[in-house]
């Protein structure tokens, strides 16, 4: 693998050179480097330390100019304004520093300098419920940072911190119990992930309806559910093993549901809230001698100064109930315990709804008031909310939340649709697979596209257009460049730095050398957005390359010929690892 230095990075350090040599007295001054639209690159550095040192930036400006160094890498500087830097690249420069990207596996993107280890909880479906469109954000984003951080070098370390535990359990399990057979209906399964999840699903859904009718009805039932409870929670051998059969029914509903949406989900990384009860007790001792956590009416209170409540008095994060329970906040601090602890994170992100801000605020505070958590280690990735085309939470016609299954269904139909409607050569078999590949990109993307603290609203008819920001332009940018290198006629992507660019050959060339960059913030920010957004740039400027640069056509010379070549090919490469990393699929064909 080789890094390959941007030529922003170069041309940064060539300018902070000689805006050193010129002024000693100012150190090592930035020169405040970024794109232009009057140059390839503009510095404004000058401005702000003239100022400072009361000199003159545009005699300044002449200095740095007059210490830049002749060479291959620049091939113009215009000192323009009060003092800018107007920055022209070679165009050999651009076509070597593309060629030395094209000849690395990884196209030149580093590793992080220093990697650590993140635990990344995201995906947090509940036993024995079926996910929603509010698990879409949670699932997708989290998908894509794991991608994204692993790409840099980090150690991620997937958890899905499910919710396997609870009161509702008592009545699930006393109603097997009493009905054994209630689960066993293997002729409801139709084959593969996808049917045995969608059968496994429906023998929960009439589990629990058939268990909350008698719940509802029975007080005698109702009585030994509640007993079943104690009874689970203490260890009955008899109330886990059916306890354990529900839990993995749900998660064989699961993997159906992430198989539709091609993510990869590994039982091991399935933690729920249940791998912690046995620490639950150790959490409640330590904060209570440690007085992290009094006791209020009876309860085990962690208090805010700043968190209050409607009445104006303090609102506390309660981390066991009066009757001896347990909430989430205690099962988050035992998870928080076993990641910095035993998993040895370095970094904690939570990716979870925004409307849970305050908890998490409260959950880390209390766990560096204890010392478990290192100061700046926990950081919660909140999402906003999946919104229909009114504008509110995104619902069915009869109100109830909408089955994610049901959802992703819904964009592959409508893909399959717009690929059949394009497609020339594909097989009714491979129009199904690039309708699912086209379709639930679509989703992905309309996500990941988006600000994470962002509403955004779930629109199929604008996410499977092939015009404007959406993923299907990008797939079908991807399968143009394919095609064109398949139409090649035996000419070779050959990268010719003694050529001259035209203006769109330039500006796809200087956008595809941000690349590495571009990943690097995305990696320190958690913005798969920004991404998205290059990817977006990508494909448009390539679209104007395509209309103004004829590739493979007769009168176009061998050598300009190979060096578009050497472009599309690029281009596809950037296109495709940079979906990768937002988890769609490039189809080679469209």
């Amino acid at each position: 693998m080789a890094s390959v230095p941007s030529l922003a990075a170069t041309v940064h350090q060539r300018v902070a050179d000689a805006l050193s040599a010129a002024l000693p007295e100012a150190g090592a001054a930035d020169p405040l480097l970024r794109r232009s639209d009057r140059a390839d690159f503009q510095a404004n550095g000058m401005l702000a330390l003239a100022k400072k040192l009361k000199g003159n930036p545009r005699e300044l400006a002449a200095k740095v100019v007059e210490g830049l160094p002749a060479g291959e890498l620049i091939a113009g500087v215009e000192v323009s304004g009060p003092g800018f830097l107007n920055i022209t690249i070679a165009d050999s420069a651009i076509t070597n520093t593309l060629a030395a990207r094209a000849a690395d596996d990884r196209l030149g993107v580093p590793y992080a300098p220093d990697p650590g280890t993140t635990v990344i909880d995201y995906s947090q479906p509940n036993v024995a419920k079926e996910m929603h469109v509010g698990h879409l954000r949670s699932t997708v984003i989290g998908d894509a940072i794991v991608k994204i951080l692993e790409h840099q070098g980090e150690t991620v370390i997937r958890r899905h911190h499910i919710g396997d535990w609870g009161t509702q359990f008592g009545m699930l399990i006393q109603y097997l119990i009493e009905h054994p057979a209630e689960l066993d209906h293997a002729s409801d399964s139709a084959g593969g992930a996808e049917g045995e999840g969608e059968a496994a699903m429906a023998r929960l859904n009439r589990l629990y309806k058939a268990s909350r009718a008698v719940f509802d009805s029975d007080e005698e039932f109702k009585a030994r559910a509640r007993d079943r409870v104690v009874a689970l929670q203490s260890g009955d051998a008899e109330s886990l093993a059916l306890w354990h059969k529900i839990v993995d029914e749900s998660k064989i509903y699961f993997q159906g549901v992430y198989e539709k949406l091609d993510v990869e989900i590994r039982d091991a990384d399935i933690v729920g809230e249940s791998a912690y009860n046995d620490d639950l007790m150790n959490v409640v001792k330590e904060l209570e001698e440690s007085g992290v956590a009094v006791r209020s009416d009876g309860a085990l209170c962690v208090f805010f100064d700043d968190v209050k409540g409607p009445d104006g008095n303090p609102t506390p994060l309660i981390v066991q109930k009066s009757n001896g329970g347990f909430g989430y906040a205690a099962t988050d601090l035992a998870a928080i315990r076993d990641r910095v602890g035993k998993l040895g994170a370095d970094t904690l992100l939570y990716v979870v709804d925004a409307r849970q801000a305050l908890h998490f605020r409260m959950v880390f505070e209390t766990a560096r008031r204890a010392g478990w958590l290192p100061e700046d280690t926990a950081r919660q990735l909140p999402f906003g909310t999946v919104l229909g085309k009114d504008g509110k939470p995104f619902k069915t016609r009869e109100g109830e939340t909408v089955r994610l299954v049901d959802l992703l269904d819904e964009a592959i139909d409508r893909a399959s649709a717009v690929v059949r409607e394009k497609a020339q050569d594909l097989t009714e078999e491979e129009i199904a697979e690039r309708g699912a590949q086209v379709g639930i990109g679509a989703v992905k993307y309309a996500d990941l596209s988006t600000s994470l603290t962002r509403d955004y609203v779930f629109d199929l008819d604008r996410m499977v257009s092939l015009n404007g920001d959406t993923s299907v332009y990008l797939q079908y940018a991807y399968a143009r460049i394919q095609s064109i290198l398949r139409k090649a006629d035996g000419k070779q992507p050959v990268p010719h730095p003694e050529l001259p660019l035209a203006p769109a050959e330039r500006a796809l060339g200087l956008h595809l050398d941000d690349f590495a960059e571009i990943l690097a913030s995305v990696a320190e920010t958690y913005e798969p957005h920004k991404l998205a957004a290059y990817l977006y740039q990508l494909a448009s400027l390539y679209t104007t390359f395509y209309d103004q640069c004829p590739v493979i056509k007769a009168e176009v010379p061998a050598d300009v010929a190979e060096n578009r070549l050497f472009l599309c090919e690029l281009t596809g490469r950037t296109l495709r690892q940079g979906m990768a990393l937002l988890g769609i699929r490039t189809p080679e064909r469209l």
